[in-house]
């Protein structure tokens, strides 16, 4: 059975219009304009248990209205969900106990309680038997390294050790999928790692199915096998990176460290595409000069200290996409 099945889901809001300023408002006191919003303009996909999938968008693509539906919040305008076999909306509570949600700019913790209160106060409104609760928290406290902040109240968290409560939190009942809405916004470089280490773990060893959408590409690049492309309602592409590259990024760079600063590099079937000091980068496509051709060339014209050849950064190939559907 599949984890998640998603058919032509279709989703639209009622928005209220009115004329700017004092007599706009007092207008809009008698008479009010509304205008249909298409959040989800019939959307399908289906992910297997076990997948760590990327779902990515500009905002005000559907990403959150998606994750909305699929916990049972929203109710589609129509279209077919499944989630582990069961509707959402119509089986709300069997749902929700099979999910964790991460809300990167909010909490589930209680903001004046200590850690351990709120944790305490999940177990109960989720009905997870205390022997299963001691298991989870000790592995978790453990792997997440919340014993030191265990009693600080919520509020005194900084953001980094927050998150990792959340996720704690969000973990707790055992649930087979989890959704992560920005996990790593605002975190320092440590605890940035630290949350990245925590999910692939957590899906690799467990086979958790996890959602992650994320402005972050360095996210997307670290942790998802898959990724699904959305934008103004629709799905732009589904697919692997590599798959991704080879759509829309199939130019590579070859980045050029000379010895001479004011060294000037040239070659017909490459262009450079940045200059800073002594390192140039270029962009070419292998499919019309092979890598090592180039590498050849530039080197036997040029005095080089250093030479590597990479893909284009993630966040270059995801606005090509955004772009290829404007």
């Amino acid at each position: 059975m599949s984890a998640i099945v998603v058919k032509n889901l279709v989703k639209t809001f009622k928005v209220a219009q009115r004329t700017a300023g004092t007599l706009g408002a007092f207008a809009g006191l008698f008479h009010r304009r509304h205008c249909t919003v298409t959040a989800l303009d019939g959307i399908s996909f289906t992910i297997q248990p076990g997948e760590l999938i990327g779902y990515i968008g500009p905002n005000g693509a559907g990403k959150s209205t998606t994750i909305k539906i699929l916990s049972g919040i929203l109710l589609p305008d129509s279209g077919q969900v499944e989630v582990l076999g069961l509707t959402p909306w119509k089986n709300r509570i069997n749902t929700v106990r099979q999910l964790g949600v991460v809300f990167g700019q909010r909490t589930q913790l209680w903001w004046d309680l200590p850690v351990i209160e709120s944790f305490d106060l999940l177990k109960d409104i989720y009905n997870v038997p205390p022997g299963d609760y001691r298991q989870r928290l000790d592995e978790l406290v453990t792997l997440l390294d919340l014993k030191e902040f265990l009693d600080v109240p919520v509020r005194q968290l900084s953001l980094g050790q927050r998150m990792r409560c959340d996720i704690a939190a969000a973990l707790l009942h055992g649930p087979r999928i989890l959704y992560l809405d920005e996990p790593t916004i605002g975190l320092d470089a440590v605890s940035m790692l630290a949350v990245r280490d925590f999910i692939r773990q957590l899906n690799r060893q467990r086979k958790l199915t996890v959602i992650l959408t994320t402005h972050d590409m360095d996210d997307i690049e670290a942790l998802c096998q898959r990724v699904l492309v959305i934008h103004q309602g629709h799905v732009l592409s589904d697919g692997s990176l590599d798959e991704l590259r080879a759509r829309f990024g199939r130019e590579r760079r070859l980045i050029v460290d000379l010895q001479d600063e004011d060294g000037v590099v040239q070659d017909p079937q490459a262009t450079v595409v940045r200059r800073e000091g002594r390192r140039v980068t270029l962009a070419f496509d292998p499919a019309q000069v092979p890598p090592a051709a180039l590498v050849a060339r530039v080197t036997a014209a040029h005095q080089v200290r250093d030479l590597f050849v990479e893909n284009p950064p993630i966040d270059e190939i995801i606005a090509r996409i955004y772009r290829s559907a404007t």
